[in-house]
Protein backbone atom coordinates (compact mmCIF):
# COMPACT_ATOMS: atom_id res chain seq x y z
CA UNK A 1 0.00 0.00 0.00
CA UNK A 2 1.17 3.55 -0.19
CA UNK A 3 1.92 6.02 2.60
CA UNK A 4 -1.58 7.69 1.43
CA UNK A 5 -4.03 4.70 1.72
CA UNK A 6 -1.81 3.50 5.43
CA UNK A 7 -2.45 6.82 6.26
CA UNK A 8 -5.94 7.11 5.78
CA UNK A 9 -6.60 3.23 7.79
CA UNK A 10 -4.66 4.61 10.44
CA UNK A 11 -6.43 7.57 11.13
CA UNK A 12 -9.47 5.32 11.66
CA UNK A 13 -7.34 3.34 14.55
CA UNK A 14 -5.08 5.56 15.71
CA UNK A 15 -5.88 9.11 16.69
CA UNK A 16 -4.82 11.21 14.33
CA UNK A 17 -3.02 8.64 12.40
CA UNK A 18 0.12 8.65 14.34
CA UNK A 19 1.45 7.31 17.33
CA UNK A 20 3.74 10.83 18.34
CA UNK A 21 1.85 13.78 17.25
CA UNK A 22 5.24 15.39 15.48
CA UNK A 23 5.48 12.72 12.65
CA UNK A 24 2.05 13.84 11.55
CA UNK A 25 2.99 16.43 9.06
CA UNK A 26 0.73 19.03 10.55
CA UNK A 27 3.53 22.02 10.63
CA UNK A 28 4.85 21.25 7.25
CA UNK A 29 2.08 20.23 5.52
CA UNK A 30 0.84 16.79 3.33
CA UNK A 31 0.49 12.98 4.55
CA UNK A 32 3.05 11.34 6.89
CA UNK A 33 5.48 8.88 4.48
CA UNK A 34 5.36 5.39 5.72
CA UNK A 35 8.82 3.98 6.29
CA UNK A 36 9.67 -0.26 5.36
CA UNK A 37 13.07 -0.43 6.03
CA UNK A 38 16.10 1.60 6.84
CA UNK A 39 19.94 0.93 6.41
CA UNK A 40 23.15 3.21 7.66
CA UNK A 41 21.61 6.42 6.32
CA UNK A 42 18.98 5.02 3.75
CA UNK A 43 15.57 5.03 4.65
CA UNK A 44 13.34 2.95 2.31
CA UNK A 45 9.31 3.71 1.98
CA UNK A 46 6.35 1.18 1.43
CA UNK A 47 6.41 3.05 -2.25
CA UNK A 48 10.45 2.01 -2.46
CA UNK A 49 11.56 5.24 -2.56
CA UNK A 50 15.13 5.78 -1.15
CA UNK A 51 15.38 8.71 1.41
CA UNK A 52 18.72 10.11 2.78
CA UNK A 53 17.83 10.26 6.25
CA UNK A 54 18.58 13.19 8.38
CA UNK A 55 16.05 12.35 11.03
CA UNK A 56 17.53 9.67 12.07
CA UNK A 57 14.59 8.43 14.51
CA UNK A 58 14.83 11.82 16.04
CA UNK A 59 18.23 11.42 17.31
CA UNK A 60 19.05 7.79 18.69
CA UNK A 61 20.77 6.29 15.23
CA UNK A 62 24.10 8.22 15.90
CA UNK A 63 25.50 5.00 14.07
CA UNK A 64 23.03 5.06 11.30
CA UNK A 65 20.19 2.46 10.82
CA UNK A 66 20.28 -1.51 11.52
CA UNK A 67 24.18 -1.08 12.49
CA UNK A 68 25.52 -5.02 12.03
CA UNK A 69 27.14 -4.92 15.62
CA UNK A 70 23.99 -3.56 17.61
CA UNK A 71 21.39 -6.24 15.62
CA UNK A 72 23.68 -8.90 15.85
CA UNK A 73 23.68 -7.92 19.77
CA UNK A 74 19.71 -7.75 19.47
CA UNK A 75 19.63 -11.11 17.82
CA UNK A 76 21.56 -13.04 20.30
CA UNK A 77 20.37 -11.69 23.61
CA UNK A 78 16.79 -11.87 22.66
CA UNK A 79 17.11 -15.47 21.79
CA UNK A 80 17.74 -16.17 25.39
CA UNK A 81 14.70 -14.23 26.40
CA UNK A 82 13.40 -10.87 26.09
CA UNK A 83 12.57 -9.68 29.59
CA UNK A 84 12.71 -11.36 33.19
CA UNK A 85 11.49 -8.28 35.62
CA UNK A 86 14.39 -9.88 37.43
CA UNK A 87 18.14 -8.57 37.47
CA UNK A 88 20.77 -9.35 34.93
CA UNK A 89 24.52 -8.81 34.42
CA UNK A 90 23.95 -6.71 31.15
CA UNK A 91 22.86 -3.58 33.30
CA UNK A 92 25.40 -4.04 35.67
CA UNK A 93 28.06 -3.82 33.02
CA UNK A 94 25.76 -1.11 31.25
CA UNK A 95 25.70 1.48 34.25
CA UNK A 96 29.14 0.68 34.99
CA UNK A 97 30.29 1.91 31.05
CA UNK A 98 27.41 5.11 32.09
CA UNK A 99 29.65 6.13 34.85
CA UNK A 100 32.81 5.30 33.01
CA UNK A 101 31.74 8.06 30.17
CA UNK A 102 30.63 10.49 32.96
CA UNK A 103 32.14 10.40 36.19
CA UNK A 104 29.62 12.08 38.36
CA UNK A 105 27.03 9.76 37.51
CA UNK A 106 27.54 8.15 40.94
CA UNK A 107 24.60 6.00 40.68
CA UNK A 108 22.29 5.21 37.64
CA UNK A 109 18.47 3.64 37.66
CA UNK A 110 17.64 2.89 34.19
CA UNK A 111 14.18 3.08 32.54
CA UNK A 112 12.53 2.53 29.45
CA UNK A 113 12.31 6.09 28.20
CA UNK A 114 13.66 9.98 28.08
CA UNK A 115 9.86 11.45 29.52
CA UNK A 116 10.50 8.38 32.41
CA UNK A 117 13.96 9.66 33.34
CA UNK A 118 12.82 13.20 33.80
CA UNK A 119 9.82 12.49 35.37
CA UNK A 120 11.33 10.42 37.99
CA UNK A 121 14.15 12.68 37.83
CA UNK A 122 12.06 15.16 39.28
CA UNK A 123 10.13 13.07 41.63
CA UNK A 124 13.74 12.84 43.14
CA UNK A 125 14.75 16.34 43.54
CA UNK A 126 11.03 16.97 45.15
CA UNK A 127 11.98 14.41 47.32
CA UNK A 128 15.53 15.13 48.73
CA UNK A 129 15.04 18.74 48.95
CA UNK A 130 11.46 18.85 50.03
CA UNK A 131 10.24 21.61 47.67
CA UNK A 132 7.64 21.70 45.06
CA UNK A 133 8.95 24.36 42.17
CA UNK A 134 10.38 23.76 39.40
CA UNK A 135 11.72 26.20 36.65
CA UNK A 136 12.18 25.18 33.26
CA UNK A 137 12.77 27.48 30.10
CA UNK A 138 10.29 28.40 27.46
CA UNK A 139 10.82 26.03 24.15
CA UNK A 140 12.41 23.25 26.36
CA UNK A 141 10.83 19.89 25.63
CA UNK A 142 11.42 17.62 28.78
CA UNK A 143 8.67 15.22 27.89
CA UNK A 144 4.92 14.73 28.21
CA UNK A 145 4.63 14.53 31.87
CA UNK A 146 2.02 17.08 33.36
CA UNK A 147 4.05 19.33 34.83
CA UNK A 148 6.50 20.11 31.94
CA UNK A 149 3.64 20.18 29.59
CA UNK A 150 4.24 24.17 29.92
CA UNK A 151 5.89 26.82 27.44
CA UNK A 152 6.87 23.07 26.12
CA UNK A 153 8.93 23.02 22.96
CA UNK A 154 8.82 19.75 19.93
CA UNK A 155 5.61 19.09 18.76
CA UNK A 156 4.12 21.47 20.88
CA UNK A 157 5.49 24.73 19.00
CA UNK A 158 4.67 23.05 15.54
CA UNK A 159 1.40 21.94 16.26
CA UNK A 160 0.11 25.52 18.02
CA UNK A 161 -0.96 24.12 21.45
CA UNK A 162 0.20 26.14 24.12
CA UNK A 163 0.30 23.51 26.69
CA UNK A 164 -1.66 20.39 26.98
CA UNK A 165 -5.49 19.94 28.00
CA UNK A 166 -5.30 17.56 31.01
CA UNK A 167 -2.45 18.92 33.09
CA UNK A 168 -3.80 20.11 36.06
CA UNK A 169 -3.85 23.98 37.08
CA UNK A 170 -2.04 22.65 40.24
CA UNK A 171 0.62 20.65 38.58
CA UNK A 172 1.43 23.93 36.31
CA UNK A 173 1.62 26.05 39.58
CA UNK A 174 4.41 24.36 40.49
CA UNK A 175 6.28 25.26 37.61
CA UNK A 176 7.86 28.51 37.08
CA UNK A 177 8.78 29.23 33.29
CA UNK A 178 11.68 31.31 31.89
CA UNK A 179 13.80 32.26 28.93
CA UNK A 180 16.22 30.31 27.92
CA UNK A 181 20.05 31.99 27.82
CA UNK A 182 18.12 34.74 30.08
CA UNK A 183 20.49 34.59 33.22
CA UNK A 184 19.17 37.80 34.45
CA UNK A 185 15.80 36.65 34.61
CA UNK A 186 16.86 33.66 36.71
CA UNK A 187 18.28 35.63 39.48
CA UNK A 188 15.34 37.96 40.08
CA UNK A 189 13.46 34.55 40.01
CA UNK A 190 16.01 32.69 42.56
CA UNK A 191 16.28 36.14 44.70
CA UNK A 192 12.34 36.00 45.03
CA UNK A 193 11.56 32.17 45.49
CA UNK A 194 14.60 30.30 45.64
CA UNK A 195 13.56 28.68 48.82
CA UNK A 196 10.45 26.96 47.10
CA UNK A 197 12.93 25.60 44.22
CA UNK A 198 13.26 21.77 44.24
CA UNK A 199 15.31 21.84 40.70
CA UNK A 200 16.05 24.00 37.60
CA UNK A 201 15.64 21.68 34.70
CA UNK A 202 17.71 22.12 31.16
CA UNK A 203 18.22 21.42 28.17
CA UNK A 204 22.15 22.35 27.88
CA UNK A 205 22.04 22.42 24.48
CA UNK A 206 18.49 23.00 23.21
CA UNK A 207 16.98 20.37 20.15
CA UNK A 208 13.16 21.00 20.73
CA UNK A 209 12.89 24.72 19.10
CA UNK A 210 15.39 23.79 16.74
CA UNK A 211 19.14 23.51 17.57
CA UNK A 212 19.52 26.45 20.46
CA UNK A 213 23.27 26.32 22.07
CA UNK A 214 23.94 28.04 25.50
CA UNK A 215 25.53 31.69 25.53
CA UNK A 216 28.89 31.81 26.94
CA UNK A 217 28.13 31.40 31.01
CA UNK A 218 24.77 30.19 31.00
CA UNK A 219 25.03 26.83 32.13
CA UNK A 220 28.05 27.72 34.79
CA UNK A 221 25.53 30.61 35.42
CA UNK A 222 22.52 27.99 36.60
CA UNK A 223 25.10 25.95 38.91
CA UNK A 224 26.32 28.79 40.80
CA UNK A 225 22.03 29.74 41.32
CA UNK A 226 21.45 26.28 42.41
CA UNK A 227 23.77 26.04 44.57
CA UNK A 228 23.31 28.89 46.08
CA UNK A 229 19.16 28.84 46.97
CA UNK A 230 19.89 24.50 47.93
CA UNK A 231 17.91 23.67 44.54
CA UNK A 232 19.12 21.08 42.21
CA UNK A 233 20.47 20.99 38.80
CA UNK A 234 19.21 18.77 35.97
CA UNK A 235 20.87 18.38 32.95
CA UNK A 236 18.48 17.03 30.57
CA UNK A 237 20.48 15.38 28.06
CA UNK A 238 18.07 12.74 26.57
CA UNK A 239 19.67 14.56 22.59
CA UNK A 240 22.98 15.73 23.83
CA UNK A 241 23.68 13.00 25.77
CA UNK A 242 26.38 11.21 23.94
CA UNK A 243 25.73 12.90 20.78
CA UNK A 244 28.85 15.51 20.54
CA UNK A 245 31.07 12.98 22.16
CA UNK A 246 31.60 10.07 23.94
CA UNK A 247 30.26 11.24 26.80
CA UNK A 248 27.45 13.91 28.60
CA UNK A 249 27.76 17.03 27.71
CA UNK A 250 27.85 18.06 31.46
CA UNK A 251 31.46 16.31 31.01
CA UNK A 252 32.26 18.64 27.89
CA UNK A 253 31.29 21.93 29.02
CA UNK A 254 32.60 21.11 32.38
CA UNK A 255 29.40 21.98 34.17
CA UNK A 256 28.63 19.25 36.80
CA UNK A 257 24.78 18.61 36.81
CA UNK A 258 23.18 17.40 40.41
CA UNK A 259 21.07 15.09 37.93
CA UNK A 260 21.29 13.82 34.72
CA UNK A 261 18.73 12.28 32.24
CA UNK A 262 19.48 10.12 29.49
CA UNK A 263 17.68 8.63 26.57
CA UNK A 264 17.94 8.39 22.60
CA UNK A 265 21.39 7.45 21.59
CA UNK A 266 21.81 5.16 24.83
CA UNK A 267 19.04 2.65 23.68
CA UNK A 268 21.29 2.01 19.81
CA UNK A 269 17.88 2.63 18.48
CA UNK A 270 15.51 0.73 21.24
CA UNK A 271 13.20 2.28 24.06
CA UNK A 272 15.52 3.25 26.81
CA UNK A 273 16.35 5.57 29.11
CA UNK A 274 18.39 6.76 32.18
CA UNK A 275 19.00 9.04 34.95
CA UNK A 276 21.74 9.19 37.26
CA UNK A 277 23.65 12.11 39.92
CA UNK A 278 25.61 12.04 43.18
CA UNK A 279 24.93 9.20 45.34
CA UNK A 280 23.32 11.30 48.05
CA UNK A 281 20.55 11.99 45.91
CA UNK A 282 20.21 8.78 44.25
CA UNK A 283 19.62 6.98 47.28
CA UNK A 284 16.81 8.39 48.27
CA UNK A 285 15.05 6.11 45.86
CA UNK A 286 13.41 2.93 46.42
CA UNK A 287 14.23 0.26 47.73
CA UNK A 288 16.69 2.56 49.91
CA UNK A 289 14.70 5.65 50.41
CA UNK A 290 10.53 7.10 50.22
CA UNK A 291 10.72 8.41 46.34
CA UNK A 292 9.39 5.54 44.72
CA UNK A 293 10.31 4.75 41.07
CA UNK A 294 9.44 1.00 39.10
CA UNK A 295 9.07 -0.04 36.24
CA UNK A 296 8.39 -3.39 34.59
CA UNK A 297 11.11 -3.34 31.84
CA UNK A 298 13.59 -1.12 32.94
CA UNK A 299 16.59 -2.93 31.95
CA UNK A 300 15.27 -5.41 29.65
CA UNK A 301 18.08 -7.71 28.17
CA UNK A 302 17.68 -6.33 24.84
CA UNK A 303 17.27 -2.75 25.56
CA UNK A 304 20.41 -2.94 26.81
CA UNK A 305 22.10 -5.11 24.85
CA UNK A 306 21.35 -2.01 21.95
CA UNK A 307 22.17 0.49 24.12
CA UNK A 308 25.88 -1.15 25.35
CA UNK A 309 27.26 -2.38 22.30
CA UNK A 310 26.23 1.23 20.74
CA UNK A 311 28.29 3.10 23.13
CA UNK A 312 31.01 0.37 22.47
CA UNK A 313 30.87 1.28 19.35
CA UNK A 314 31.35 4.57 19.93
CA UNK A 315 34.18 5.23 22.26
CA UNK A 316 35.96 2.05 20.08
CA UNK A 317 35.41 4.02 16.74
CA UNK A 318 34.86 8.07 17.69
CA UNK A 319 33.29 8.98 14.88
CA UNK A 320 32.77 12.57 16.47
CA UNK A 321 35.34 14.31 14.71
CA UNK A 322 34.30 13.32 11.21
CA UNK A 323 30.70 13.98 11.81
CA UNK A 324 31.09 17.13 13.13
CA UNK A 325 33.00 18.23 9.89
CA UNK A 326 30.76 17.05 7.91
CA UNK A 327 27.86 19.04 9.55
CA UNK A 328 29.97 22.26 9.51
CA UNK A 329 30.35 21.62 6.15
CA UNK A 330 26.64 20.82 5.37
CA UNK A 331 25.64 24.18 7.31
CA UNK A 332 28.57 26.33 6.20
CA UNK A 333 26.94 25.40 2.13
CA UNK A 334 23.86 26.15 2.88
CA UNK A 335 24.41 29.78 5.04
CA UNK A 336 26.50 30.63 1.17
CA UNK A 337 23.58 29.41 -0.82
CA UNK A 338 21.49 31.34 1.34
CA UNK A 339 22.95 34.62 0.95
CA UNK A 340 23.96 34.16 -2.67
CA UNK A 341 19.70 33.69 -3.18
CA UNK A 342 19.21 36.28 -0.84
CA UNK A 343 16.91 33.68 1.14
CA UNK A 344 15.40 34.44 4.57
CA UNK A 345 17.54 31.41 6.43
CA UNK A 346 20.62 30.37 8.02
CA UNK A 347 21.29 26.98 9.94
CA UNK A 348 22.71 26.61 13.14
CA UNK A 349 24.88 23.89 14.39
CA UNK A 350 26.82 22.44 16.80
CA UNK A 351 28.81 18.79 16.76
CA UNK A 352 26.83 16.84 14.33
CA UNK A 353 23.52 18.39 15.38
CA UNK A 354 21.89 21.27 12.92
CA UNK A 355 18.92 23.23 12.13
CA UNK A 356 17.77 25.31 8.96
CA UNK A 357 16.30 28.10 10.35
CA UNK A 358 14.41 30.20 7.96
CA UNK A 359 15.47 33.84 9.83
CA UNK A 360 18.92 35.48 9.67
CA UNK A 361 18.55 36.76 13.02
CA UNK A 362 20.46 34.47 15.64
CA UNK A 363 18.37 32.06 17.79
CA UNK A 364 18.90 32.50 21.49
CA UNK A 365 15.63 31.83 22.99
CA UNK A 366 11.47 30.67 22.16
CA UNK A 367 10.96 34.23 21.68
CA UNK A 368 13.94 34.16 18.80
CA UNK A 369 12.57 31.07 17.32
CA UNK A 370 9.23 32.23 16.74
CA UNK A 371 9.90 34.53 14.33
CA UNK A 372 10.94 32.08 11.56
CA UNK A 373 9.24 31.22 8.77
CA UNK A 374 7.49 28.02 9.13
CA UNK A 375 5.88 28.25 5.51
CA UNK A 376 9.07 28.95 4.14
CA UNK A 377 10.62 25.80 5.58
CA UNK A 378 7.43 24.20 4.48
CA UNK A 379 8.00 24.20 1.19
CA UNK A 380 12.25 23.38 1.39
CA UNK A 381 11.19 20.45 3.40
CA UNK A 382 9.02 19.23 0.91
CA UNK A 383 11.35 20.13 -1.65
CA UNK A 384 14.40 18.43 -0.07
CA UNK A 385 11.76 15.28 0.34
CA UNK A 386 10.68 15.17 -3.35
CA UNK A 387 14.52 15.07 -4.14
CA UNK A 388 15.21 12.47 -1.82
CA UNK A 389 16.52 14.19 1.64
CA UNK A 390 14.33 13.28 4.28
CA UNK A 391 14.63 15.76 7.39
CA UNK A 392 12.79 16.06 10.45
CA UNK A 393 9.11 17.24 9.42
CA UNK A 394 9.33 20.34 11.62
CA UNK A 395 11.17 23.82 11.72
CA UNK A 396 11.31 23.48 15.37
CA UNK A 397 13.59 20.07 15.74
CA UNK A 398 16.90 19.68 15.36
CA UNK A 399 18.57 17.03 11.93
CA UNK A 400 21.66 14.84 12.87
CA UNK A 401 24.67 13.64 10.88
CA UNK A 402 24.84 10.05 11.65
CA UNK A 403 28.58 7.85 11.84
CA UNK A 404 26.73 6.23 7.98
CA UNK A 405 26.66 9.55 6.34
CA UNK A 406 29.71 10.52 4.27
CA UNK A 407 30.85 13.35 2.00
CA UNK A 408 28.80 11.63 -0.77
CA UNK A 409 25.79 12.51 1.20
CA UNK A 410 26.45 15.90 2.31
CA UNK A 411 27.42 16.79 -1.25
CA UNK A 412 23.91 15.78 -2.48
CA UNK A 413 22.66 17.75 0.38
CA UNK A 414 24.49 20.35 -0.73
CA UNK A 415 23.80 20.75 -4.21
CA UNK A 416 19.96 20.06 -3.55
CA UNK A 417 19.75 23.05 -1.35
CA UNK A 418 21.24 25.09 -3.48
CA UNK A 419 19.20 24.64 -6.36
CA UNK A 420 15.82 24.56 -4.02
CA UNK A 421 16.90 28.18 -2.65
CA UNK A 422 17.04 29.74 -6.79
CA UNK A 423 13.04 28.82 -6.63
CA UNK A 424 12.40 30.14 -2.95
CA UNK A 425 10.44 33.04 -2.67
CA UNK A 426 12.60 36.02 -0.79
Amino acid sequence: MTSKELFRRAENVIPGGVNSPVRAFRSVGGDPVFMKSGRGCRLTTVEGRALTDYCGSWGPLILGHAHPEVVAAVQRVAADGMTFGACTEREVEFAELLRQCAVYLEKIRLVSSGTEAVMSALRLARGFTGRQKVLKFEGCYHGHSDGLLVAAGSGLLTAGVASSAGVTAGAAADTFVLPYNDLDAIRALVSKSGHELAAIIVEPVVGNMGLVPPLPGFLAGLRELTTQCGALLIFDEVITGFRLGPTTYGTLCKVTPDLTCLGKIIGGGLPLGAFGGRAEIMDHLAPLGRVYQAGTLSGNPVAVAAGLTTLQILRRENPYPRIEKLAARLATVFNTAARKYDVTAHCAQLGSLFTPFFTTAPIRNLTDAKRCDTAAFARFFHGMLDRGIYLPPAQFEAAFVSAAHTDAEIDQFCITADSLFQALEK
